[in-house]
């Protein structure tokens, strides 16, 4: 399942960024004295207490001011905690409390989400001063006195947080369903797929690019398996989003990829391969998700014997950087193929969750260099100690060698097609981690 969102929020200038970056562990976040710096919403992500946390750092909020652009960063918080479980206001020990802290207060009360108070800037260690208890006054509970530039009180902080968080899905049911995000530029069809499969119009379907905005979850059981479809928002060039519900719609879609376990990529035959296609097929396969490229509106395309094989041909060129992924040509208005699609589905989900034991790895290994010979350079032949299997999804080898250096890209090109031919792993991406003989990391 998704992760708990986390939503920081507060007047400006009070280090919501910094508070952000620190618990992200990286700088994300610009920082700056300036009032005003951070404007969109910012996604990142931390763990606590063995659970994932999805934070949104946020625009400082002014409720009443006209300016166009504090009126958008409002808007964008405002957005953030709609969607936020847990919603962290952030105020500074200096300034103590001031009208906009409590105008923030109340709105946020007004949410109905569950508010931890954090005074930031409580940079001395021990007893808090006497500003500190003033925060009571804004009637969200207990105070949290955090320092965000030396860390102090984070983790009481993400202890508060941490009470309210939703009660962890657990999967052991849900151990055999598998997660499609169906995914695609907008109007390619991706919400009348999920109505031609669940047969009932439970997505909002229109010619109109852009209708889908939320991620929607639909659970089908059926005699090919348990699937949980997720219809995404179409993915748009972001120079072109400049809708602020839409730009969090694209955020939503992004994580309904992160969740996913296979990845259904669409495209609208009536209209051809575009650059922004391989730019959403490119999240999925950096993903390391197993990907499927679905043809839709094959029923308006004029055919001949030869068309299927064409239009193939062509989408193995724009698609060259994921040649593992097959495609089928469906039709969601008609479900041509569509029985087909959950086989496929099934297919891809089994190879991206392939566990293969590292006796069986280097008995391949050891046939592959005897057919090819590993490169060599300067007289220094690579050698390939041996391989083993590191994870899955996607499935991850480790090869120990000598050099690194002599392991070529074009060498593990190779090894990578022996593994597929040998053990069929089709659909899904394959990663290869290289160490040296003696490397420790």
């Amino acid at each position: 399942m998704s992760n708990p969102v986390v939503a920081i929020v507060g007047r400006p200038n009070v280090g919501k960024s910094t508070l952000f970056n620190k618990l992200v562990g990286e700088r994300i976040a610009i920082v700056n004295d300036t009032p005003g710096v951070t404007r969109d919403r910012i996604f990142g992500e931390c763990e606590w207490r063995g659970r994932k946390l999805s934070l949104v750092d946020t625009g400082g909020i002014e409720p009443y001011s006209n300016d166009i652009i504090l009126k958008q960063m409002r808007r964008q918080a405002e957005l953030a905690i709609d969607s936020a479980d847990v919603i962290v206001l952030v105020t500074e020990l200096q300034s103590g409390v001031v009208s906009t802290d409590r105008e923030v207060a109340a709105m946020l009360q007004k949410s109905g989400r569950p508010v931890v108070l954090c005074v930031n800037k409580c940079d001395r260690v021990g007893e808090p001063s006497p500003e500190f208890y003033e925060f009571y006054n804004l009637g969200l509970g207990d105070p949290i006195a955090v320092s965000s530039v030396h860390g102090h009180g984070t983790g009481d902080l993400l202890d508060a947080v941490f009470e309210y968080l939703p009660e962890q899905t657990n999967d052991e049911d849900e151990g055999d369903t598998i997660s499609v995000a169906v995914i695609g530029r907008p109007n390619a069809g991706k919400s009348s797929l999920i109505n031609r499969i669940t047969g009932e119009e439970r997505c909002i379907v229109s010619d109109i690019a852009g209708t889908t905005r939320d991620s929607i979850d639909t659970v089908i059981e059926n005699k090919y398996g348990k699937y949980r479809f997720t219809d995404t928002a179409g993915l748009r060039r972001y120079s072109k989003v400049d809708d602020q519900i839409e730009k969090y719609s694209i955020i939503r879609a992004k994580m309904a990829i992160e969740r996913s376990d296979v990845c259904v990529i669409m495209i609208d035959a009536s209209v051809g391969f575009a650059e922004q296609d391989s730019k959403v097929a490119g999240l999925a396969h950096e993903s390391g998700k197993a990907c499927i490229i679905a043809v839709n509106k094959w029923d308006a395309i004029e055919k001949d014997g030869k068309t299927m094989d064409e239009y193939r041909k062509k989408l193995e060129n724009d698609f060259s950087f994921m040649p593992y992924a097959p495609m089928i040509f469906i039709s969601a208005k008609t479900g041509q193929r569509i029985d087909r699609l959950f086989g496929l589905i099934n297919t891809v989900a089994d190879s991206a969750a392939m566990r293969i034991s590292t006796g069986m790895l280097n008995d391949l290994l050891a046939d592959a260099t005897a057919r090819v010979q590993p490169p060599t350079d300067k007289g220094k032949r690579l050698k390939i100690l041996y391989m083993t299997q590191a994870a899955v999804k996607p499935p991850t080898f480790v090869f120990f060698v000598n050099s690194a250096q002599l392991f070529h890209f074009s060498y593990q090109r190779y090894l990578e097609n022996r593994i597929r031919e040998t053990f069929g792993m089709q659909g899904t991406p394959i990663r290869f981690i290289i160490r040296e003989r003696g490397d420790k990391k």
